[in-house]
């Protein structure tokens, strides 16, 4: 190590109270390895989730104190990370070089910049928050990639420094890029000098835009499986271990999370008396309104606006009609929680998450698509955090979205049940007297019987039906 460098260690981070130790699943950076700040430099497992462990730092990783594979108790040094030591300092100083940061902006402030002003904030940020400077929502990412933003260039005013899409739409209407690029046909752009004034009218629905969604709406092929399977469902990729002598059998090493769903699932069935009910639902008028509002919703926001959205806002609805839903089995006692969090059941290659939408009553329509999309992409990237995955009171999983048409979920220990959205089909149905097509899908229901009776549970499943049959083409998203 050179004179001008110094030390720093990496520890195991307190990941939640209740952990005292992870797991080094993989190291993303070796020795030798420039280390930018924030920068993930491993994975941890827990009996909860997967989570990246960014560096605090800027420098050079030095040495690896702990194997992937090993535990390691919170506080423990698993790294070390060779800081250059800020210019004037002595090589023994404590002081990061990052922090020396807001002084030179401060010093030299940039005119006309509009990021400026908020730069000096960005290092003081703690190293729990630190990531989500670097996390983009889909709204975010679709404008900077609409408007050519370099996003590293945005100030974030989000919890940790993220950035909204408030702040890609402030930093354009600033002048922070030219967004007469991003549309070269649009009839009223002008020279690069004009963007910023010009950015209201790129937003609204560019013709370009528009006729490139349509043309890439025809070319989708139909799915005949379910109205609402947007995508090819993942087909897990196993590494094999090894062979057990035969070329018909293979060994698959269990994943620490893994083993928490097994252990999970076995306490469900084990200790809680399941029971199932389903119920069939109309689903026409929801199809309709879907179909009227989707392309404009995808425009605005830059996500897609799905059938679950306005599934979970039936449910939550119908949970404040019957809270007893909303509740747990504690032996001499049923404790019903105020707050209606929804879990939300998200398959990824080789595990099922329930990542938790906080609150899910006090959110429209628009807010809970805006969080399905957040938490479903946070859990196929592998991004999610232990509080996104902690206070979870009712689950809600979409199966339909593989062409399911009945199932029986496993309640998600200890909640008191957990209800499937199957695939919507076209079936002949007879309405008045007279035969008619329609929409349809099956809505599953397994209850903890300790708590829920048939009766409640049958008055909860028609409350959603209603609700899921009362939406009209006027029903508003937000």
């Amino acid at each position: 190590m050179s004179d001008n460098t110094k030390l720093t260690d990496v520890v195991m981070p307190q990941l939640a109270e209740s952990l005292v130790s992870a797991t080094i699943g993989k190291w993303l950076k070796q020795p030798g390895d420039r280390v930018e700040e924030y920068e993930p430099i491993c994975e941890l497992i827990t009996d909860k989730v997967n989570a990246e462990l960014p560096s605090t730092v800027e420098g050079t990783l030095v040495e690896l104190l702990a194997e992937e594979g090993q535990v390691i108790s919170v506080g423990e040094i698993i790294a070390r990370i060779a800081v250059a030591a800020p210019a004037g300092a002595s090589a023994g100083s404590s002081a990061p070089a990052a922090g020396t940061a807001p002084q030179a902006a401060a010093a030299a402030p940039a005119p006309g910049t509009p990021a400026a002003p908020v730069r000096p904030a960005a290092p003081s940020l703690s190293a729990a928050d630190a990531p989500m400077r670097s996390r983009y929502s889909p709204a975010v990412q679709t404008l900077a990639a609409e408007h050519r933003i370099d996003l590293s260039a945005v100030p974030g005013t989000g919890l940790g420094g993220r950035i909204t899409r408030k702040d890609v739409l402030a930093y354009l209407e600033n002048g922070g890029a030219a967004a007469g690029q991003t549309v070269p046909a649009h009839p009223g752009a002008a020279g690069a000098g004009q963007a910023g004034r010009q950015v209201p009218e790129a937003l609204q629905q560019p013709a370009l835009q528009v006729i490139q969604a349509e043309a890439q709406e025809q070319l989708e092929p139909v799915r005949n499986s379910g109205l609402h399977l947007s995508e090819s469902p993942r087909i897990p990729t196993i590494e094999v271990e090894g062979g057990l002598g035969s070329s018909s059998e293979y060994l698959i090493n269990v994943t620490p999370i893994r083993n928490t769903i097994a252990t999970r699932m076995r306490q469900s069935v084990s200790e809680i008396p399941h029971a199932w009910t389903m119920i069939e639902v109309d689903v026409t008028n929801l199809v309709v309104l879907r179909n009227k509002l989707k392309d404009e919703f995808k425009r605005k926001e830059g996500i897609n606006l799905t059938y679950l959205a306005f599934m979970m806002k039936a449910v939550v609805s119908a949970i404040k009609d019957y809270p007893i839903m909303n509740s747990v089995w504690a032996v001499d006692k049923i404790i019903v929680k105020r707050d209606i969090n929804i879990a939300l059941a998200v398959g990824t290659e080789d595990s099922v998450m329930t990542p938790v939408i906080k609150k899910a009553d006090q959110k429209n329509i628009a807010g809970l698509a805006r969080e399905i999309d957040e938490l479903a992409q946070k859990t196929r990237e592998g991004k999610l955090r232990l509080d996104d995955m902690q206070g979870g009171t009712f689950t809600v999983n979409n199966t339909g979205s593989f062409g399911s048409i009945l199932s029986y979920p496993i309640i998600n220990y200890p909640q008191a049940a957990i209800l499937t959205f199957e695939s919507i089909v076209k079936k002949p149905v007879v309405i008045n007297d007279m035969i008619a097509v329609r929409s349809m899908a099956n809505i599953c229901l397994s209850l903890d019987h300790r708590i829920l009776d048939g009766v409640i549970c049958g008055r909860f499943l028609q409350r959603v039906k209603d609700n899921l049959e009362g939406y009209t083409p006027d029903t508003k998203l937000y």
